[in-house]
């Protein structure tokens, strides 16, 4: 047996680590992902503003004390940790999943668009380990993105405001320490709540050739299901919709903690992560690829 012919018949893996640590170091290389993660930290540090001046030397109540805005917005004044709670919640309705459409719609489409997608296939990837090495950047992408999110908030918070014991939503203190604790955790619980979204955009980005179109449509779903999700009229088909439970981080502020809508939310990234990465995975191996 010749060596090409050995090649062939050897199978490949489905994993590579230098090929995901250069996929990973190409995509946080490109302006695009600076931009977008600047514009990440940038947020939390125009909530603190806000909420200092709001509060003039910052020993008042929150602009969240009347009732508007996330639970403990109007904590912040009082423990600067708060700000990383309320960042996130901020963040993810919207500018969280923008992003992350922004880095999935791109991922297969950007490549097609610019004519290395073959070039990648004809090296020994294969379109399976390729798929699988892309959606891995994009989580990658969600988690980063997320502590970026968190770790501005709490320096701006610490720069802005007090810290200290932190006062949980059922009105029981703990540690600071273990608020950094819990403040992890809801990073970790925001990252994954981005798993649909990012299965959603990695599918769209397989429909389609041109990486704008791409990250435009998985946008655009992201903007109407939202929508969806505040109309009273479809609350039937509302625990359904990817966007639904993702506030339920806030049920790691209490003690004990309430498990059941993050377990919801969990299973639900989880169910949309299957459908549309294997929808991604049928169109992706069964494409033609022309660029």
């Amino acid at each position: 047996m010749s060596q090409a012919e050995a090649a062939v018949r050897t199978p490949r893996p489905l994993w590579s680590l230098g090929l995901l640590r250069s996929e990973i170091a190409m995509t946080f290389r490109r302006w695009r992902t600076l931009a977008l993660l600047a514009v990440l930290a940038g947020v939390p540090v125009l909530v603190g503003i806000a909420v200092r001046i709001e509060t003039g030397d910052g020993s008042g109540g929150g602009p969240g004390g009347g009732g508007g805005g996330p639970a403990f917005l109007s904590q912040v004044t009082h423990n600067g940790l708060f700000l990383v709670f309320t960042s996130l919640a901020v963040t993810l309705p919207f500018f969280l999943p923008m992003s992350i459409g922004v880095i999935a719609g791109d991922s297969l489409a950007g490549e097609a668009h610019g004519g290395t997608l073959r070039y990648l296939l004809v090296a020994p990837a294969g379109r399976t380990r390729l798929l699988l090495v892309k959606y891995a950047t994009i989580l990658t992408f969600c988690l980063v993105g997320t502590l970026v999110v968190a770790l501005s908030a709490l320096a701006t918070g610490a720069l802005l405001f007090p810290l200290g014991e932190v006062t949980l939503l059922s009105g029981t203190s703990v540690s600071f320490g273990e608020g950094l604790l819990r403040a992890l955790a809801i990073a970790v619980a925001v990252a994954l709540s981005l798993i649909g979204v990012a299965a959603i955009g990695l599918f769209v980005s397989a429909l389609t050739s041109s990486g704008i179109a791409a990250m435009a449509t998985t946008v655009g779903l992201l903007i109407t299901v939202q929508i969806l999700d505040t109309l009273p009229q479809l609350h039937a088909i509302q625990p359904y919709l990817f966007p639904h439970y993702w506030l339920s981080f806030a049920d790691l502020l209490r003690d004990p903690v309430y498990w059941d809508q993050l377990q919801k939310n969990l299973g639900l990234q989880a169910l949309y992560a299957l459908v549309f990465g294997s929808a991604a995975w049928a169109r992706f191996t069964t494409r033609d690829i022309t660029g």
